[in-house]
């Protein structure tokens, strides 16, 4: 008896240990309830562009792979397996063939198999026999040739060329795989997966419900019964809710640092954390193909004008950071240093000398204190959105441009950015988890999200050519090449990084905010409630 004794003591100690003092005891049940900021307009992970339904319904799937849910980064090392058991690539780095799990279960039933799979990417690919009407994944995969399968349990992608990273498309968030027999228009309003909870039902601007898959190929999860998210999109309505317990975590990414003051005056017990944005940057849309903005001299004027720093201290009380296209260092893995990237045009300290030289190309256009530039800015109807945006235009002032905002709902704003349906936007966007997408899909000749028109051929071959290589130190040299020639090119201009806070009630279990994606750790199967 007393031998027994010691070796469950043995075992707490031990336990104790790993998790920093007190022994895990994770409880099944009870409703998790996650604030949302927006409505999506439809939930369909694959189809248009979609950050609200990406972030709420991948609890409904799973992918192939997929990145470790409480790593902080997204890395090539932090990939573990999902729906499939294991992969191997060939020789030459050009396929990688996947195993896949026996036994897992559609939510209505149906067997998994390697055709869904097939069938996913073939919808990406644009070779169903069904489309998605906005096809914006697409140019994630301008690489894969096509993917076959051996049996109902073996599935291969072949590519055109080899491509390290290419694990980094399969495991990210948005990449959930499809059922083949269920239409991407049901998708839409009634997605069906195989992950840890399934789709209850969906109110535009009042909630999203998901309920626990009983199911579930992972015993014993999840811990949840389910999922409710209250659209709020009012933040200091919404902090007021999760500070009175209406809610338990408020949505991801979201608070500001005075609204996070408000959550730590109201409610020290909360857990807050501060993180970058998931890689989000605040971006300058610029259309290339309108008169006058046809012109590359106005163009670099509009980049000159930018005081990057100003938009830190105004909007995120100094909590943001400076980078170029790629998320900067240490959280981002392939940014530019800091000593690097102050080299860029605009980028200097000197934010006087920029706009002295900015009016003085304006001035050679034709335009002075006397003859302004109107232009209309349009962004998105989120609070980051607008307020940047008005921020925007104070600085463009000093530089003879006069700016009306134009605000527009997120259910009309991506589909009429996608149309090129604007004259100078503020913008803010992620790539995704790895250089190849956010190169590809911003800056590719033709590219579904290169909305300003940007193209140039040498650097769609400087983007190739960092996506086949497999050293890290020759990559960056090669990626921070392109960030120069981005720069000098004025595509795109990158104003800012934002850092923004989530706070969750402690007795939420769980949670991890990346540092490099706001998309990557939403499966919550192992989340659990302490109370």
């Amino acid at each position: 008896m007393i031998r027994v004794i010691r070796r469950v003591a043995a075992a707490t100690a031990l336990a104790l240990v790993l998790t920093g003092g007190t022994a895990a005891a994770e409880k099944a049940g009870g409703i998790l309830r996650v604030h949302v900021w927006d409505s999506p307009p439809n939930l369909s992970m694959l189809e248009g562009i979609n950050p609200l339904a990406s972030r709420t319904m991948m609890p409904v799937f799973n992918n192939l792979v997929m990145l470790d849910q409480h790593a902080k980064q997204s890395r090539l090392d932090a990939i573990v397996p999902d729906l499939a058991t294991r992969w191997a690539w060939n020789e030459d780095g050009t396929a990688v063939t996947f195993w896949l799990r026996h036994g897992v279960k559609w939510h209505d039933g149906r067997p998994f198999t390697a055709n869904d799979v097939k069938c996913t990417w073939d919808l990406i690919l644009d070779e169903a026999p069904e489309r998605f009407r906005q096809n914006v994944r697409k140019s994630w995969y301008k690489n894969l040739e096509q993917v076959t399968t051996n049996g109902d349990y073996e599935v291969t992608f072949q590519l055109k060329r080899p491509q390290p990273a290419f694990l980094m498309l399969i495991a990210s968030g948005p990449s959930p795989i499809y059922p083949c027999h269920v239409s991407p228009a049901q998708m839409r309003q009634h997605p069906v997966g195989t992950g840890p909870f399934m789709f209850v039902e969906f109110k535009p601007n009042e909630s999203i419900k998901l309920t626990r898959n009983p199911d579930y190929w992972k015993p014993g999860l999840p811990y949840l019964d389910g999922i409710e998210f209250p659209i709020i999109k009012n933040m200091s309505t919404a902090v007021l809710a999760f500070v009175s317990g209406k809610f338990d975590m408020i949505w991801p990414y979201s608070l500001t640092a005075p609204l996070l003051k408000d959550v730590q005056t109201q409610m020290p017990q909360a857990i807050c954390e501060m993180t970058p944005n998931g890689g989000i940057s605040g971006q300058l849309l610029i259309t290339r193909d309108k008169p006058p903005f046809d012109n590359l001299e106005l163009r670099r004027a509009m980049a000159l004008s930018l005081d990057r720093k100003a938009f830190i201290d105004i909007l995120d009380q100094g909590h943001g950071d400076i980078g170029g296209v790629l998320q900067p260092p240490p959280e981002g893995l392939w940014g530019m240093p800091p000593e690097q990237l102050k080299e860029l045009p605009g980028y200097g300290p000197d934010v006087e000398k920029n706009r002295a030289q900015a009016r003085q190309i304006m001035q050679k256009l034709g335009y002075g204190s006397d003859k302004h530039l109107p232009i209309k800015v349009s962004t998105r109807d989120l609070p980051p959105f607008r307020n940047a945006a008005v921020l925007l235009i104070d600085q463009m002032k000093q530089i003879y441009i006069d700016g009306e905002l134009e605000i527009i709902d997120t259910s009309l704003y991506y589909p009429k950015m996608l149309r090129k349906d604007f004259t100078l936007a503020l913008n803010f966007s992620t790539g995704g988890p790895d250089a190849d997408p956010t190169l590809d899909q911003f800056f590719g000749c033709g590219s579904s999200q290169n909305w300003d028109g940007y193209c140039n051929q040498e650097i769609d071959k400087m983007i190739e050519l960092q996506s086949m290589e497999g050293n890290a130190a020759r990559r960056k040299q090669i990626l921070w090449a392109i960030e120069r020639k981005l720069a000098e090119d004025v595509a795109r201009p990158i104003i800012f990084y934002d850092r923004f806070a989530t706070c969750w009630q402690p007795f939420v279990k769980g949670p991890t905010m990346m540092v490099d994606s706001l998309f990557n750790s939403n499966r919550r199967e192992d989340w659990w409630l302490d109370k």
